[in-house]
């Protein structure tokens, strides 16, 4: 797979900040997976809320924190507004989710807020730095740029932004209540503002960011364009997904079932047909199977079938706390659809991070590898078939605790494969990866903070 035409990767950041950003939610995939295997019996503490926190945020979260800090500035035609709010963005995220975990596991719910702080530090200071960013494609402030208006993956992005704020504040609120109730006093009742948080959390933030990056991606890397019925669907998704999340959010927050059933039909609406756009782009391309695609046509599948599972009973009940992620026995379909998008995105990201900086300046005057040649191709089926199998015995096992086990193990087996694989990536071949002095700006850079007024 080559460089796509059009990207400009000297837009973004240093490779190693984005890179951090991976190696650190690796990091996070793998203690949260693994917690999950162990399970309540075996954990202490509430292991379940620390097992979905560690996924949720410190792998799915941190990685689109690094995702979109490397490629809004590529995609856009714009400089990062700030590469030290990037760095600092890493710190406060990555240690307040492992100082959250950890503290959920010794039950020290009464600190709890600590680590908020810290994470509702990190994040508002990644929504301050890439909405900068976005503002200056907006306005055609930098580069060629003639269109000022915002293209669709942008737009997604602003989306998600604004709902990294909410989900923020509701997920501080609900740390401090431990400590000091502050929820019950303002009418607000625990369970509701937990389900909007959730609801905010995965459907406006992660999937809102899965849907405006794949718009992009998808087309990329399938060679396809939008055509004339993609541009409808497109449209249907627009107008009923965005509004359909807050409606949802709203109708559990204050306990309004027609509300909240409304938010989630206008939900599964606009994913059923972004699922058609990106199925559509699968079955017209003709290029070679790649890991990313082959992760996208499993996103393509499940996508609809946890949609289809999940209307009838946002119907019934959108209210439900069993039902906050659809229906109680699809919701690992909807972590299929994010890990798989994450999977399939990293083994195109990173491989075309390390080789934009290592090899990209060579092409011509020696012999270099292709981006798809610097990951074990026989490591990422390995890890494809392993995930796949284990995710799909945890979504089948039902109540059966035995097959669940052996599908969190092998998914679990999966997972630290597809680390392995990338972070071998990285050792191979990135030039100083991790070096501290290598994350800021060179002398030959200026940072936007820093500049006189």
């Amino acid at each position: 797979m080559s460089v796509p035409a059009g990207i400009d990767a000297d837009s973004g950041p240093p490779t190693a900040i984005p890179l951090a950003h991976f190696l650190a939610g690796f990091a996070f995939l793998l203690a949260g997976a693994a917690l999950g295997v162990l399970g309540a019996g075996l954990a202490p503490g509430p292991s379940g809320l620390a097992h979905v926190h560690l996924l949720l945020v410190g792998w799915v979260c941190l990685t689109i924190l690094g995702a979109m800090t490397q490629f809004v500035p590529v995609w856009s035609g714009v400089e990062l507004h700030s590469r030290r709010l990037a760095l600092a963005q890493l710190a406060l995220v990555g240690g307040g989710i492992a100082g959250f975990a950890g503290l959920l596991l010794a039950g020290r719910l009464d600190l709890l807020a600590v680590a908020g702080a810290a994470m509702l530090a990190g994040f508002w200071t990644f929504v301050y730095n890439v909405g900068r960013t976005l503002w200056r494609a907006a306005s055609g402030e930098f580069g060629d740029r003639t269109a000022p208006a915002l293209d669709v993956t942008e737009r997604h992005f602003v989306a998600a932004l604004a709902h990294v704020l909410l989900v923020t504040a509701l997920g501080f609120a609900l740390a401090v209540d431990f400590a000091r109730p502050t929820l019950a006093p303002a009418g607000l009742a625990r369970p509701r503002v937990v389900a909007a948080h959730a609801t905010l959390a995965v459907f406006g933030v992660v999937l809102t960011t899965v849907v405006g990056a794949l718009y992009q991606l998808a087309t990329m890397f399938t060679q396809t364009e939008l055509r004339r019925a993609d541009a409808t669907l497109r449209r249907v998704e627009e107008w009923t997904y965005a509004p359909g999340v807050l409606a949802l959010a709203g109708g559990r927050l204050v306990g309004h079932e027609w509300l909240g059933r409304a938010g989630g039909l206008l939900v599964v609406t606009g994913l059923l047909a972004f699922a058609a756009v990106l199925a559509r782009k699968l079955r017209e391309t003709s290029v070679e199977r790649t890991p990313m695609l082959s992760r996208y046509a499993v996103v393509a599948l499940a996508l609809p079938a946890w949609a289809l599972a999940a209307l009838p009973t946002w119907l019934a009940d959108p209210t439900d706390s069993a039902a906050t992620f659809g229906h109680p026995e699809a919701g690992h379909l909807l972590a299929a659809v994010v890990g798989f998008v994450l999977l399939g995105t990293l083994y195109h990201v990173v491989p075309f991070v390390v080789w934009v900086r290592r090899y990209s300046d060579r092409v011509g005057l020696e012999p270099v590898p292709m981006i798809d040649d610097l990951y074990d191709a026989r490591l990422a089926a390995a890890d494809f078939w392993l995930t796949l199998g284990g995710l799909a015995l945890v979504v089948v096992g039902g109540s059966v605790e035995t097959v669940r086990l052996v599908g969190g193990v092998a998914a679990t087996l999966g997972f630290a494969v597809f680390a392995a694989n990338l972070v071998g990536v990285v050792v191979r071949h990135g030039p100083d990866p991790l070096r501290i002095d290598a994350l800021g700006a060179s002398p030959t850079d200026s940072d936007p903070d820093e500049r006189a007024p």
